[in-house]
């Protein structure tokens, strides 16, 4: 039952080349960074990965795209990563665009042994009727396009077939966890981590407080324990190494006037 690993390169070192992956993060809050780094350090190539986004230039998943070892992204959005950019639209990447809320129902109901479900998302668009590049050439022109889908009526209104999505692994970070891998997460960083961490077959995750069993609320676990197969504690510098994507500050009292 202790699910406990002595350290992130163990946690990770049995993930082949091509192996496909669910990660917890949006921007990059929640985003598993140590295991991330540890995958890196490990060397696995060709990975498909699946999140909401491919994080930024230099933290997250874009230190995985920046070394040319993700070969298939699905997510919601490339956002400020240039280079993500630059290798979907230069034909080095292939990625699927899927609509944010649609993504989370697909890794929950890949979680939930639900093989496909409609949704009035994307109904009479290219998610829909197909059409959207996956794939671009070296030349620049569109070399592999998505495929129509299945579209039903349901009460008068159309809906489009989209299947649950399971993975291989899943990399996740809560902030909370137990030695059998109970987890709970806090605020922001709930976002995609706990149908990350339902979705895939073997479930990695880092935890920022290690905690023995019964000492978390059981109405207070996101994720419980048969959904997590390895748990890593971090250090102290671990937990505070958070990056900020855009930071914001209020204006000093009088600063404006100043200007």
């Amino acid at each position: 039952m202790d699910k406990v690993v002595r350290d992130p390169a163990e946690a990770v070192a049995d993930i082949p080349d091509g192996a496909s992956l669910a990660v917890g993060g949006f921007g990059l809050s929640g985003v598993p960074n140590v295991l991330i780094a540890a995958l890196y350090a490990q060397g696995a190539t060709a990975l498909s990965v699946v999140s909401n986004n491919c994080g930024v230039d230099d933290a997250g998943l874009g230190v995985l795209l920046a070394a040319g070892r993700i070969a298939r992204v699905t997510g919601s959005y490339i956002g400020t990563n240039k280079e993500f950019a630059r290798q979907y639209l230069g034909g080095e990447l292939e990625v699927e665009l899927v609509p944010q809320g649609t993504l989370a129902e697909r890794l929950r109901a890949g979680g939930c042994g639900i093989p496909a479900f409609y949704t009035l998302a994307g109904v009479g668009t290219q998610v829909a009727e197909g059409g959207l590049p996956l794939r671009y050439g070296p030349d620049g022109e569109v070399a592999m396009v998505s495929q129509p889908k299945e579209v039903r009526e349901f009460g008068g209104r159309a809906h489009v077939l989209e299947h649950g999505i399971t993975t291989d692994f899943a990399l996740v970070r809560a902030w909370k966890g137990d030695r059998h891998g109970n987890l709970v997460f806090r605020r922001a960083a709930r976002n995609f981590n706990p149908p990350a961490a339902m979705a895939a077959r073997t479930t990695l995750a880092e935890v920022e407080l290690l905690v023995e069993p019964g000492e978390l609320d059981p109405d207070g676990v996101h994720v419980p324990s048969v959904f997590v197969q390895r748990v890593v504690p971090l250090t102290p510098t671990q937990v505070a190494d958070k990056g900020i994507e855009k930071r914001t500050v209020r204006p000093v009292a009088g600063e404006a006037e100043d200007r």
